[in-house]
């Protein structure tokens, strides 16, 4: 199959702004809870020039999404924006504004996932929207943003779904849990090498689509 110059366009309006909106979500909502980090340092915004990393924003994404349309195979997106920088210790109560701080990028992935969801039964054939280009770009829009969504809600720090836990956990045990960020990356890395990784997001995804299903009616 032959990923031409429009299918990289129709994939990459939702790529960027699933990941950059990610993190201007995290941003907002630390900022409502009396982190002024990322504000003052412009980072609270919809503009992706702010928050693109040329290879966890593009690069990366870019090289997924090429194998998959070459090789037919399944199509799993992992990347990343320029991390929103946020100091949990300038939050009003850390501990538990961490849970929102965290939860609000992977909120912020299902709502656009949804929004795709409304455009894309729109450009279904005989919807109003009826288009090849808007239900391409409407459907990997909602694909796109379930997989950063299920993602970054797995447990392991630094990704989002850690410092839920962190915020969750027992003082004690959360301090502990902690400790093991250094080593989230490199997690992250073997699981996805494995394969494993794709199996651990499974049931968020399905969930994601259950509820897709339920709002939208696809």
């Amino acid at each position: 199959m032959d990923v031409s110059l429009a299918t990289i366009v129709l994939w990459a309006v939702p790529v960027v702004f699933a990941i950059t909106l990610h993190e201007a979500a995290h941003g907002y909502v630390a900022r409502q809870f009396g982190d002024q980090t990322a504000w003052m340092l412009g980072r609270v915004t919809l503009n992706p020039l702010k928050h693109i990393d040329p290879i966890g924003t593009i690069a990366v994404p870019g090289f997924l999404i090429a194998m998959a349309k070459l090789t037919g195979g399944p199509l799993f997106i992992f990347g990343w924006a320029k991390p929103v920088p946020v100091n949990f210790g300038n939050l009003r109560n850390p501990k538990r504004d961490m849970f929102w701080v965290a939860g609000a990028g992977p909120l912020a992935n299902f709502i656009m996932a949804l929004g795709w969801a409304f455009l894309l039964r729109g450009a279904i054939s005989g919807g109003s929207l009826g288009s090849d280009g808007v239900y391409e770009m409407a459907r990997a829009g909602v694909q796109v943003n379930l997989m950063l969504m299920a993602l970054n809600l797995l447990p392991i720090l630094p990704l989002d779904g850690g410092r839920l836990a962190v915020s969750l956990l027992p003082r004690a045990a959360a301090a502990t849990y902690a400790r093991m960020e250094p080593y989230g990356f490199m997690i992250v890395i073997l699981l996805l090498a494995t394969g494993i990784l794709g199996e651990l997001m499974l049931p968020l995804l399905r969930a994601g689509e259950y509820l897709i299903g339920l709002f939208v009616g696809l």
